[in-house]
């Protein structure tokens, strides 16, 4: 039997250059800016307190932002902020939504679309 030996001719091609990252830009994470996680804070540690809320979640996606509210945290969110830049120019970036998906309030400032959430005031 004759051997090969393991010296064979290399073709003249260069090897196919393997690129670890994709060459298309990422687009950017979505997520709160400073002043509107203090709104969404603000708000949630005066319904903490008042015995209303206990558990938040925040989850920042490719496409937008949400700002979950439990009651407890086993159970499904009782409310969700969104911030969706996407529709930022037509409906607004901010919405509240229900547990069941209602859209409850969508608008251009933070802090009038969680004015939904506000407990109404009572005369003492």
């Amino acid at each position: 039997m004759s051997e090969r030996t393991s010296a064979e001719p290399r073709s003249s091609e260069p090897a196919a250059r393997v690129v670890p990252f994709p060459s298309a830009p990422v687009p950017p994470q979505i997520a709160f800016d400073r002043a509107e996680l203090r709104v969404l804070f603000n708000l949630y540690g005066r319904m903490v307190s008042a015995g209303e809320w206990r558990d938040y979640a925040l989850d920042f996606r490719r496409d937008k932002a949400v700002f979950s509210i439990y009651r407890r945290s086993s159970e499904m969110p009782l409310y969700r902020v969104e911030k969706d830049p996407k529709l930022a120019r037509r409906q607004g970036a901010y919405a509240v939504l229900s547990a069941s998906g209602l859209v409850l309030k969508r608008g251009q400032d933070l802090a009038r679309v969680l004015a939904v959430l506000e407990p109404p005031l009572r005369a003492v």
